[in-house]
């Protein structure tokens, strides 16, 4: 994709047209969002802050005129324009000045806790409400799928689902969602101006042991508490769960890229990483427990990349 991110560099109006028409594709087809986000976070990256302000707010105001003329609703696209690219231009300008890419993660985290936080300050039953609103048809779902389970373990299971995982769950999309645009911005900055400058970022990536802390405290009072604290507890721990699920999959890259068939074990271990959900528990503890054991330095006798 190389070429596109040529094509956006050319200049503002190329920026602002990729920007606008991908947004209003994403539409119908959610994934593209991504390298709409990415057209912001690449621009942000490379010429600042304004420029890459400018070009949003362009963009922006384009999408709500093509929002009036083509479906007769320039707010929806406007509001959904804003709701991709604000969140990826701050986290583009604080990594820009910062030069720490993990420090960019932290803060995409930051928010979607206080996302969540936010949420159940207005509405403190929330799992409440999500069992009202999509019971009956998740109930359905699970039961055609699984005929043989009785109805009152269904019920137990939707009503743990939508009271400790599902608001952190949609955190979780929406993080990864403004994380994947950052990082292809980043990777098109690095492919024009840097090449190989990305994978050295990535690969290099490490939690912070106040962060590990934190998160073991957030676990332990989800463990030990009940009521509307557990709740917002556990939905955070999924937060902080994919977190370190992507870290230890860092640190499974960097083991592999020294292997003799790593063309074949690295491209393996991401297919498993989105084809089998259990794959992300090791990865999570791998990721957590590098924090204090370094285990790229253990494993490969090297210092880390």
């Amino acid at each position: 994709m190389g070429f596109l991110a040529t094509y956006i560099m050319r200049g503002r109006m190329q920026a602002i047209m990729i920007a606008c028409f991908l947004s209003l594709l994403s539409l119908t087809l959610p994934p593209i969002s991504i390298v709409s986000s990415a057209t912001i976070a690449l621009v942000t990256l490379r010429r600042g802050a304004s420029e890459g302000g400018y070009v949003l707010i362009c963009a922006c105001l384009a999408a709500a005129i093509l929002g009036f003329f083509l479906i007769g609703n320039y707010q929806l696209t406007l509001f959904y324009s804003l709701f991709l690219w604000v969140p990826v231009w701050v986290i583009a300008v604080i990594l820009r000045e910062g030069q720490h890419l993990f420090l960019a993660i932290e803060i995409v985290i930051g928010i979607a806790i206080l996302a969540i936080l936010i949420a159940y300050g207005y509405q403190p039953h929330l799992g409440d409400a999500w069992q009202v609103e999509l019971y009956g048809f998740l109930a359905d779902v699970v039961t055609e799928t699984n005929p043989d389970v009785p109805n009152e373990t269904v019920a137990a299971s939707l009503s743990l689902f939508f009271h400790f995982m599902l608001t952190g769950l949609i955190a979780q999309i929406y993080v990864l969602s403004l994380l994947a645009g950052l990082f292809l911005g980043r990777a098109w900055q690095a492919i024009l101006y840097n090449p190989g400058g990305f994978k050295k970022e990535y690969l290099g990536l490490k939690g912070q042991k106040k962060l590990a802390i934190i998160t073991l405290i957030i676990l332990a009072v989800a463990w030990v508490s009940s009521g509307l604290l557990a709740e917002i507890c556990w939905n955070i721990t999924v937060l902080f769960f994919v977190l370190y699920a992507f870290l230890g999959t860092v640190v499974l890259h960097c083991t592999f890229s020294v292997m003799k068939r790593k063309q074949i074990l690295i491209p393996f271990l991401y297919i498993s990483i989105v084809l089998v959900p259990h794959a992300l528990i090791p990865a999570a503890i791998i990721g957590l427990s590098d924090t204090w054991l370094n285990l790229r330095k253990t494993i490969l006798n090297q210092p880390n990349t």
